[in-house]
């Protein structure tokens, strides 16, 4: 199948109430005002849908998924996780969101419609300080995850314009 016609799906996840872990949502919301995609593209704000996302998860053959990843790293380290990575790195997970959004992606196996992963993101700051505002050091870095988004895209061949496209959908619609 070109990749034309293959499905994608840029998926923006975490809660915005608490600081850093708003990062992956952040980020697909300034993608969607800077970017125009083709009909096969979606940008999804999934929030903190967790196993609740798993309809929408399995739509796409592929699926980029945006989020705060501790690493153990500094603040403001940048990560890029795909295949066994994912679920070594989740299993360690410190927020419920994460681990919900690992049994999504382990449930789509059961439809045996599992998309192919990768996960981007950065170390967060703060991830327990109520406040919908980033840290400037993660604030930072939402132009380099966006420049990490695309360079998925560019990989897989879809191709995007500079301008802006229809609000974020949410889910559930």
């Amino acid at each position: 199948m070109s990749n034309q016609f293959q499905k994608v799906m840029i998926l923006g996840v975490g809660c915005i109430l608490y600081s850093d872990e708003g990062f992956g949502v952040r980020v697909v919301q300034e993608i969607q005002k800077r970017y125009a995609f083709p009909e096969n593209v979606s940008v999804v704000d999934g929030g903190v849908l967790g196993v609740n996302l798993l309809g929408v998860i399995s739509q796409p053959d592929h699926l980029i998924v945006v989020d705060v990843i501790r690493n153990k790293g500094n603040p403001g380290d940048l990560y890029r996780l795909s295949g066994k990575q994912i679920p070594e790195r989740i299993r360690a997970k410190n927020s419920l969101h994460q681990v919900d959004f690992l049994e999504a992606l382990t449930l789509c196996q059961a439809l045996d419609k599992v998309p192919e992963t990768v996960i981007v993101g950065v170390e967060p700051e703060d991830i327990e300080t109520l406040g919908i505002e980033l840290t400037p050091t993660i604030k930072s870095r939402l132009d380099d995850v966006i420049g990490m988004v695309l360079s998925e895209l560019d990989h897989l061949g879809v191709s995007y314009t500079k301008g802006n496209s229809e609000d974020v959908p949410r889910y559930p619609i």
